[in-house]
């Protein structure tokens, strides 16, 4: 260490700072008289105390780790200045280095991957919305105006149709806005002002069985359950296992 020390300071001011550290090191008495407590103000500082803070500051800044306990570095600096006896073995050092070294690699084992964070947080958020999805189909199976098919399907009949009933292979034309549970709408014909044409057998279960209690000129709203709706599929603005509302305008069998 007493080789690479004034290797660091003559790298930062030149050869010319290592005489007054040499002069100090020669009388340790008068160069611990010169010390003070007060915070180091370059301006009024003597030349010892600037090449001093230089070596300390450059020192700690380059060859020492973020977690150096300052007050034991001091400590230390100042028992070598004065000669004072090593209180510590090398095994002790050895051991003290080996932990060391053992304490700064545990977070990194211990701290599960981002990834795995990431993915085990959407796992929860899926289950807690599916959870909340079945809850809400239970509460909503029981209000006296929505009925219930075998397959599941939640519907009410807003308003009554007079038409044309389709078939599953029959194509229609609706108006449409669907939300989810929240109320979040995700799409909406209605907003757009263009009514869309799809055969029954190209859309999501739910809309397939659906459609077909109605006639022309009805309007229903439709409560799928994710099984007749897009199941695990994560389609965006539409999570995994979501419960999807829509209104429903049954305009034309075509």
């Amino acid at each position: 260490m007493s080789k690479a020390l004034p290797l660091v300071v003559a790298a930062v001011i030149g050869g010319a700072a290592l005489v007054p550290v040499y002069m100090a090191s020669k009388d340790p008495e008068k160069f611990q008289a010169s010390a003070h407590s007060a915070p180091f103000n370059p301006e009024s500082a003597t030349a010892v105390e600037k090449i001093s803070y230089v070596l300390g500051y450059e020192v700690t800044s380059q060859m020492t780790p973020p977690e150096l306990d300052v007050n034991a570095f001091a400590a230390g600096a100042k028992a070598g200045h004065a000669k004072e006896e090593f209180p510590m073995t090398q095994d002790e050092v050895k051991a003290a280095y080996q932990e060391f070294i053992a304490n700064q690699q545990k977070p990194a084992e211990s701290t599960p991957d981002l990834a795995a964070q990431t993915a085990a947080g959407q796992a929860q958020a899926t289950a807690q919305l599916a959870s909340n999805d079945v809850n809400f189909l239970k509460e909503n199976a029981s209000k006296p105006n929505v009925k219930t098919t075998a397959s599941g399907l939640q519907y009410t009949v807003d308003k009554a149709g007079t038409g044309k009933q389709p078939k599953a292979t029959d194509t229609v034309r609706v108006h449409y806005e669907g939300k989810l549970v929240n109320g979040q709408v995700f799409d909406s014909s209605i907003a757009r002002g263009e009514p869309v044409e799809f055969g029954l057998n190209q859309v999501i279960p739910g809309w397939t069985e659906g459609l077909q209690l109605m006639k022309e000129g009805a309007e229903y709203t439709f409560y799928i359950p994710a099984e007749l709706g897009y199941g695990a599929e994560d389609k965006g603005v539409i999570p995994p296992n979501s419960t999807l509302i829509f209104k429903v305008q049954l305009i034309k069998v075509l």
